[in-house]
């Protein structure tokens, strides 16, 4: 079993309340808008790091993580890319392959929105945790975590922060 920590929208915010529950988990995986190398830095200090470029990335930033990473966790397919839409209308940039070739776990970021749905046409779960970073329209700032065990997703949790706002 693996437990995984989905995070994403950091806009170079990082601090010891999400690395709490980094220390918890056996992976990170950052769906885009990292902002400063410094949060991917820090979250590499303590758990293997998993991650792609976002939109407001820099050339350094997309130096070090590409644009989609697709790989298998234990036996889940996994597919994480920063702007991916969702079920069932995908952005452009991911259409085709995940008609042709989709994946067990679809995950994206960008919209700033927690949301967890099925595609029941494609047989697959799309994630996006939400913005954990301070910058956005978000009022409340998440992350997921949940586990996956062979082939099972299971265990999902929001975790939610105050209001960004005081």
């Amino acid at each position: 079993m693996t437990k995984i920590l989905l995070l994403s929208d950091t806009h170079s915010f990082i601090n010891n309340d999400i690395l709490k529950y980094v220390k918890q988990a056996d992976e990170v995986w950052h769906a885009g808008d990292i902002g400063d190398l410094k949060v991917t830095d820090a979250i590499k200090a303590f758990k293997p790091l998993r991650g792609v470029y976002g939109n407001i990335d820099d050339a350094q930033v997309r130096l070090e993580f590409p644009e989609h990473n697709r790989f298998m966790c234990e036996g889940v397919d996994v597919w994480i890319t920063h702007i991916g839409g969702y079920p069932p209308k995908y952005n452009v940039r991911v259409t085709e392959e995940i008609k042709e070739n989709p994946p067990k776990l679809f995950i994206c970021g960008h919209s700033h929105i927690l949301k967890v749905m099925p595609d029941k046409k494609l047989n697959l779960i799309h994630m996006n945790p939400g913005a954990v970073g301070k910058h956005g329209f978000h009022k409340a700032r998440t992350m997921l975590r949940f586990t996956i065990d062979g082939k099972k997703i299971d265990n999902l949790e929001v975790i939610e922060f105050p209001v960004r706002h005081p």
